[in-house]
């Protein structure tokens, strides 16, 4: 072997273990300095929730300190930019949900930051399935009958709808049913929800938060909540796979991430330590208490969720022939 060859062996050796001192030397001396946890939805949102529950007992665990930041806009969209954007050094963590990470990557072409491209994903933090709700005194007492009145009565079949998230989903419940229906947007799932309550819209499809307590308190009517299988908090209410429709299985969660290129010791440490606090039982109760079924995967399986998601959300946009404005 050549004296140049074995000096370039020599130095790209040298060059590597360099790189890894330098890793273990970043995990070893994280954090020296306030990590800033970013969220894109107004402070009192379910996202915002769950960033202080869990960070609230990330901090009592670990003694760092979590700097909850608050850049709502766009779905979310704008705090996924602004992080995409910072240093990848493990100071900047973003609580990222389906809506504005894989709905996103999957219906906007033009978006300045891609779910799986731009971020390297830590722990899911919990993931709920949506319900689908019809007035109180609707005839229609299962989904099957709500089908079959929504193609006796097509032109009064509409949905209530608040985001793309809940769009798709119905759109989806639309495709494998047959069902038709007619979007009216609002800017809350709430107000979707009180739609329907004042029977003014057939149906809709939303997160469990603002439909629940008018389920149980007996304003509207629930008859499915989507995937297969049933809510804790909506016990008699069966899942779309039990209604005979498990293709309806759209299932939305929330997650923290880290910028592309966050050095990997950093990544390990960061998910080992909001792992610990997700795993705190207060912490699973207060997760349950939102109607969420808490944890979920990290790392690369959290990652195959993310794409998995975007490849079903691109599907059911291309056949419901979906336009969305950025």
């Amino acid at each position: 072997m050549g004296f140049r060859r074995v000096m370039a062996r020599v130095l790209l050796c040298a060059l590597t273990c360099g790189l890894v001192g330098a890793g273990s030397a970043a995990a070893q001396n994280y954090p020296s300095r306030p990590i800033r946890f970013i969220v894109g939805f107004a402070a009192g949102g379910g996202n915002d929730l769950f960033a202080r529950l869990v960070l609230g007992k990330f901090q009592e665990q670990t003694g760092y300190t979590a700097v909850i930041e608050n850049k709502p806009g766009a779905g979310g969209r704008i705090s996924s930019e602004f992080v995409a954007k910072q240093p990848p050094d493990g100071y900047t963590v973003l609580l990222g949900a389906t809506g504005q990470m894989s709905i996103a990557s999957a219906i906007y072409p033009n978006l300045n930051f891609h779910a799986v491209k731009s971020f390297i994903p830590l722990n899911m933090i919990a993931s709920f399935p949506l319900v689908l709700t019809v007035p109180a005194n609707h005839p229609a007492k299962s989904v099957k009958e709500l089908i079959a009145w929504a193609k006796a009565n097509p032109d009064k079949a509409n949905y209530g709808t608040s985001s793309p998230s809940f769009t798709i989903a119905t759109e989806l419940f639309k495709l494998k049913t047959g069902a038709p229906a007619v979007a009216i947007p609002f800017k809350s799932s709430n107000a979707s929800v009180l739609c329907v309550m004042a029977g003014d819209c057939l149906l809709t499809i939303v997160d469990g938060p603002p439909a629940i307590p008018l389920v149980t308190g007996g304003k509207v009517r629930a008859l499915a909540v989507t995937g297969s299988e049933r809510s804790p908090e909506l016990p008699d209410v069966p899942s779309m796979a039990e209604a005979g429709y498990p293709e309806v299985n759209t299932k939305l969660w929330s997650g923290f991430f880290v910028p592309a290129g966050t050095p990997d010791a950093v990544v390990e440490k960061l998910k080992t330590d909001l792992g610990r606090a997700l795993a705190d039982p207060a912490v699973q109760q207060g997760l349950k208490k939102m109607a969420t079924t808490p944890g979920g995967p990290t790392g690369d399986a959290f990652k195959k969720v993310i794409e998995a998601d975007i490849k079903n959300f691109s599907d059911v946009v291309k056949a419901a022939n979906l336009k969305f404005d950025e």
